[in-house]
């Protein structure tokens, strides 16, 4: 027999009470002098009226030599079969919250609110292009993340909403010779910080939909490439680190990932993860060491940046580092970044690495940081 059977019909704690004060001959007035109580402090409990305190439980254990333990659980039991059954929908909230991180997603107006569950089940299929909450999402892509492990439902949710806005971009038709017309092009943009504000413009140009769509909390995620279909590539970032040096480095490992049109296959199934570009490892993909080659390069030219460093560390000051930069036409945040790596001191200069994400908000399609983008639900 199951649990919530055996609790239906469960009596008040005060029939117990009366049933004993009348096997042991006595009133109910007498058991109000032996609890040192007005008789009308349990009447409501004899009743039914009025439950068991911790209190009152401790005293009848006196009165009737029962444990204070027992009386709570009958108070319990009884208040357990009282009380009204459960919504149903808690469960299945439950579930979906243990998947997905569906109060941000509804936060960052993602979802629609409801109280309907249902409702909000066929919001989450349909966000996920799935025909159940069994299924489990799948899009082919290149994700820089902090870890090679598999992707996790939080950047799921963060890819499919890069997605999400992605379909609805009019761009150009994607020309690869014209993307790697304007990478070439870039370094005039990385000398001043505002100039990142042509990137987004410079890229549907050239038939790549870009979007910046801040990170869902603990995804630890810097940015994604993927195809819509064989000729509509789509980068998103999510400027978690805003800093000059992350945003070219990540911009440029991309792609270079849409050059080498990794990740896209006749197979929508296959995914590449990449590695935090604040974290060094052996034991990362071919494709990754590509793009991070093409990414520091860009960044600033290597051959110079060892030979500066050979020449002048550990005794590199400010102003040489600044004259470095400008030989390289770089803003001087960028090669600072790649000077802290090749040092593993990420204090150094830092103040050069200068905040970019504002210059970005008023050119490129944004969703976040208060304000989700204008996309169909």
């Amino acid at each position: 027999m199951s649990i919530s059977a055996l609790l239906t019909d469960v009596p008040h704690p005060g029939e117990f009470i009366r049933d004993e004060i009348e096997a042991r001959g006595w009133a109910q007035r007498d058991l109000a002098y032996i609890l040192g109580v007005k008789e009308q402090a349990i009447n409501p409990i004899m009743s039914g009226k009025r439950g068991i305190s911790p209190d009152m439980a401790l005293a009848l254990s006196k009165a009737f030599n029962i444990s204070a333990e027992y009386f709570l659980n009958l108070q319990k039991a009884y208040e357990l079969s009282t009380a009204r059954a459960a919504d149903p929908a808690i469960a299945r909230r439950a579930r979906l919250q243990s998947i997905y991180p569906i109060r941000e997603m509804i936060k960052r107006n993602w979802f629609e609110e409801t109280n309907d569950v249902s409702m909000l089940e066929a919001q989450v299929m349909r966000f996920f292009h799935t025909n159940s909450l069994d299924q489990v999402p799948g899009l082919a892509h290149n994700a820089k993340k902090g870890d090679y492990s598999a992707t996790t439902p939080l950047q799921w949710a963060w890819l499919y909403r890069v997605k999400q806005i992605a379909d609805e971009m009019v761009v150009q038709p994607y020309s690869e010779e014209r993307l790697k017309r304007t990478v070439s092009e870039m370094p005039r943009l990385m000398i001043d910080p505002e100039e990142v504000r042509h990137v987004p413009k410079a890229l549907a140009d050239c038939g790549v939909r870009f979007t910046i769509v801040e990170t869902l909390p603990k995804a630890n995620i810097d940015g994604v490439c993927f195809w819509l279909n064989r000729t509509s590539p789509v980068i998103g970032m999510t400027c978690r680190h805003d800093r000059i040096d992350n945003f070219w480095f990540v911009l440029r490992h991309e792609i270079e990932h849409l050059l080498n049109r990794d990740g896209q296959s006749d197979e929508l199934s296959s995914e590449i993860v990449d590695m935090d570009i604040e974290q060094q490892s052996d034991d990362i993909p071919e494709e990754e060491i590509r793009a991070n080659a093409a990414a520091a390069e860009f960044c600033a030219n290597q051959d110079a940046l060892e030979s500066f460093y050979i020449r002048k560390y550990p005794y590199m000051s400010e102003r040489d580092t600044l004259g470095l930069s400008r030989r390289l036409q770089r803003h001087p945040g960028i090669v600072v970044g790649q000077l802290q790596r090749k040092m593993g001191k990420y204090s150094w200069l830092t103040k050069h690495k200068v905040k970019i994400r504002q210059f970005l908000l008023g050119s490129a399609s944004v969703d976040g940081w208060g304000n989700p983008a204008p996309v169909s639900l």
